[in-house]
């Protein structure tokens, strides 16, 4: 591939070291023989479990298919302790990943890129960092995260709150204390439902402040069979992986085909409660075909969570508190814990429902609802992230004509296969906005695009083509296929970050692709197959 013109000072820029820019690297660098710069706002390695060292973080995709398929050497020696694993154990498995690969050296750490310019006369990007760099590559490659922009919510007041405050996605690396402490943990979403369990034994007194009930389901961890993983996954570890890729989750699971609708009642609860023994996300991706698809189908297992969260918590009028039944099991993010209601028959914790007494101020001493002040030691927000397209905004990236990333996406992301977006050639977003990414076992997406976009920067070498863009019509095509398959699911009946809803004023737009990720995949290959179709290709210079 040529360009005019002076030469980039690399063949692309990968923006993150999760498990996205690690794996991007190695592909292009020990695969491709392109030269590769990576920029990392961390001090290490990580992406994701590098931010999130809140108390209880854990995976909640199962340890044997949370990992890198691309080395068989790797997939035998690495050892994982428990069936979901925690934030310290995945952290050290992609430090090993990036010592064993030797990635490290085209890393540049403590490294924040604060713009991205295309140059339409040379068709290279320019990216510039907070440390002063200024560099050029043919291509552009995000490795951001869809979950890593962090959203703590503008509560008056907070600056004058006399304690210490974290947020869950952003937290201390050394150890926070609870212990003798009044806390407050604003939030109960994913790493609040994590977290609350493990403060809850270390302070003396945790107040949960909790606006929307859950509906969560016991991740039954303990540790992996190890006769299990021994003689039944690393000696058919390809063929286990194959059946994920190919899978709607990621995961090498099978669903029960039949309705729950067509099933007596003794047989359905049968199933539910088999799933709930075995418990995570088996407990949804074994169960009937229609539960994300059919209201009157998930209302069965909605109220068969309904039933155990009764079972579960002692005190009658918690439980109410703690009741989902605005929304239907599915249409939020699943959430996976460990004994998170038991937590609720504590002495030491009370549950304050704030879409009934709301939260009015963050004061110098604790923070006050509309019908009480509370005062606490410590405040902790697991209020979620501005998803998808949080991070992007953090970055001035621009486009074709000058156009920003910001503006382009004012009413919503729109991108064409969630990898590329109109006006931003040569620019590639992994696990982008428009594909499976949160919706599905990471990993596993993240290799799929990884692969892929590697696969068409080769074939764009071997046509010596030097820039390629997503057609406007193929773009407006798959936004529209994205909304008719979310369309008839659960996502569409409740208010969630799938949908921008948890940050003000953002457009409300669906965001990931629910088609599953094996279909997704075969749309990308077809795509590829019939010579990148839906994307412009350009061997000169425009």
């Amino acid at each position: 591939m040529t360009n005019l013109g002076k030469p980039p000072d690399f063949d692309a820029v990968v923006i993150g070291a999760g498990f996205a820019g690690l794996g991007m690297l190695r592909r292009l660098r020990d695969e491709d023989g392109m030269s590769v710069q990576v920029y990392e706002t961390g001090d290490g390695v990580g992406g994701t479990w590098y931010w999130n060292r809140y108390p209880g973080a854990r995976c909640d995709s199962e340890s044997y298919v949370y990992c890198f398929s691309f080395s068989k050497e790797l997939l035998q020696d690495w050892d994982w302790s428990g069936k979901y694993p925690e934030q310290p154990e995945i952290l050290s498995y992609l430090n090993h990943v990036a010592d064993r690969f030797d990635l490290r050296r085209n890393i540049q750490f403590n490294t924040r890129v604060t713009s991205a310019r295309y140059l339409e006369d040379t068709s290279l990007w320019e990216v510039e960092t907070d440390q002063g760099d200024r560099v050029t590559a043919q291509f552009l490659i995000t490795g951001i995260g869809c979950i890593s922009s962090g959203n703590v919510p503008d509560i008056k007041g907070l600056d004058s709150f006399q304690g210490e405050w974290y947020h869950t996605g952003s937290w201390p690396h050394e150890k926070v204390d609870f212990a003798g402490k009044r806390v407050a943990v604003i939030g109960t979403g994913s790493s609040g439902i994590q977290s609350i369990p493990v403060i809850a034994e270390q302070a003396a007194h945790l107040s949960v402040f909790q606006r929307t009930p859950q509906y969560t389901v016991p991740a039954r961890h303990g540790t992996v069979d190890r006769k299990f993983i021994e003689e039944q996954i690393k000696p058919n570890y390809e063929a286990v992986l194959n059946k994920a890729r190919w899978s709607a989750g990621g995961f090498p699971i099978d669903r029960d085909e039949r309705s729950a609708l067509e099933v007596t009642e003794a047989e359905r609860m049968e199933s539910f409660e088999a799933g709930w023994a075995e418990g995570g996300i088996r407990f949804l991706g074994t169960s009937f075909k229609d539960i994300s698809m059919d209201r009157r189908a998930n209302d069965t297992m909605s109220e068969f969570i309904r039933n155990k969260i009764r079972e579960m918590v002692k005190d009658p009028e918690t439980v109410e508190k703690l009741l989902p039944t605005d929304h239907p099991f599915g249409s939020k993010r699943p959430l996976i814990d460990t004994n998170y209601f038991d937590t609720y028959n504590r002495e030491n914790v009370e549950l304050i429902d704030i879409r009934h007494s709301p939260i009015q101020e963050i004061t110098p001493k604790g923070i006050r609802t509309e019908d009480q002040e509370f005062e606490f030691d410590m405040i902790v927000f697991a209020t979620g992230f501005d998803a998808m397209t949080g991070t992007y905004f953090k970055m001035d990236i621009r486009g074709r004509n000058g156009l920003s990333l910001k503006e382009k996406w004012s009413e919503g992301p729109k991108t064409y296969l969630g990898l590329q977006t109109v006006g931003f050639p040569n620019m590639f977003m992994i696990t982008g906005p428009g594909s499976p990414s949160v919706l599905s076992n990471m990993p596993m997406s993240i290799e799929q695009h990884i692969d892929w976009i590697a696969d068409f920067l080769q074939y764009m070498r071997r046509g010596e083509i030097n820039s390629v863009e997503a057609d406007e019509n193929a773009e407006t095509a798959w936004v529209a296929h994205v909304n008719e398959v979310a369309e008839p699911t659960m996502y569409m009946l409740a208010d969630s970050w799938y949908l921008g809803a948890n940050i003000p004023g953002k457009p409300r737009v669906f965001m990931p692709y629910v088609g599953g990720l094996g279909n997704y995949r075969r749309k990308c290959n077809e795509v590829a197959d019939n010579g990148y179709e839906g994307f412009i290709l350009d061997a000169g210079r425009r």
